[in-house]
């Protein structure tokens, strides 16, 4: 792997012929299944899916990026088709729960029974990208924890019970998906931001239960928000040094928007940090020496061999070029701090 390496942190733009993107721009990312998203009659969905991950492999080779995603082309939301793939979630009866920035009540998952993995939910999808790119890849998974907050429990009556369960399920999934080929497998927690007093209790030994036994490069992400939907974030993390003693190896982080202070990163020491270098709230790209200054000022307290490029999270709302503007510039900026490092390097 080269040094600096440039990945996504999960999603991508999808193609307005794939998702009506004005519906999912204007309504709070779905907890339960949101079928009236696809433009795609279900008869000729996968394969829609199919080619709209092509694409987004193709402008991620493209553009430069070293670790390949499938840009969650075959979502609605990040969590959704996972959490509700499980046993023990009443589909046709959803619960109600607070969405995490605005207060307010969404359908999300009834849990009704026992939460079991029926069978292997993205190892079709790990399959489809190996078979189409030579470069490493990675794959997400919601976080247990993450899953926890975003459901009604009516059946365990213990929060961290019901994430216990979540891990379990995450854990095979996990196995799953590096047998499939996955290089990278990331499991997504925004939860830990949204909730730390909570995270603090009991998100650490679940998510230790989910990466338990797991033979591969692993990675958390955290995040403040989509910028799509919050424009203004805070300038620090009320849940990150607590992972230091998590068995995950690689923590994904936003730092481009919030303008975070990287010195938090020194309590990350033996972790590779993940770090955001694109402002998504922006409406043009970075210029490439604003991102070799961003890359910068981690490597203040970060040695470059455990650092990798990523955008800030959320570019499924994003417009393609724009998104793919953002990419190039991200790549060209990770070249110039690269040459710095190691002149013969590029």
């Amino acid at each position: 792997m080269t040094l600096l390496p440039t990945t996504l942190v999960g999603s991508y733009p999808q193609p307005d012929w794939l998702v009506d993107r004005s519906a999912l721009s204007n309504q709070a990312q779905p907890r339960v299944r949101a079928q009236s998203l696809w433009r795609i009659p279900d008869a000729w969905l996968e394969d829609a899916q199919n080619d709209a991950t092509l694409l987004a492999i193709s402008d991620q080779e493209r553009v430069g990026l070293d670790i390949i995603g499938d840009g969650e082309m075959r979502r609605e939301s990040y969590s959704n088709r996972f959490a509700t793939a499980l046993e023990g979630v009443d589909l046709g009866n959803p619960g109600q729960a607070l969405t995490r920035r605005s207060g307010i009540t969404q359908p999300v998952p009834r849990i009704v029974g026992k939460i079991r993995r029926r069978g292997p939910v993205q190892v079709r999808d790990v399959e489809f990208l190996r078979r189409n790119t030579e470069r490493p890849i990675k794959i997400t998974v919601p976080g247990p924890f993450t899953m926890s907050q975003q459901a009604q429990d009516d059946f365990y009556g213990d929060e961290a019970a019901l994430a216990m369960a979540y891990a379990v399920a995450v854990n095979d999934e996990i196995k799953d998906l590096f047998a499939a080929g996955a290089d990278i497998v990331q499991i997504d927690e925004p939860y830990l931001q949204a909730r730390p007093e909570k995270a603090k209790r009991f998100a650490v030994d679940v998510i230790d239960r989910a990466l338990e036994g797991v033979d591969g490069v692993t990675a958390l992400h955290l995040c403040f928000g989509y910028a799509a939907f919050g424009h203004v974030k805070l300038e620090g993390y009320s849940f990150l040094p607590e992972l230091r003693r998590s068995r995950v190896k690689q923590i994904s982080i936003e730092a481009a928007q919030p303008d975070l202070d990287c010195a938090i990163l020194t309590e990350l020491d033996g972790k590779t940090i993940i770090l955001g270098v694109l402002d998504l709230s922006t409406e043009t790209a970075e210029d490439p020496d604003l991102v070799a200054a961003r890359i910068r000022r981690a490597l203040r307290y970060v040695d470059a061999d455990r650092l990798v490029i990523a955008p800030d999270c959320g570019m499924k709302y994003m417009a393609r070029d724009l998104a793919f503007a953002k990419l190039k510039a991200m790549v060209a900026g990770a070249d110039i701090v690269r040459t710095e490092l190691q002149p013969s390097a590029v």
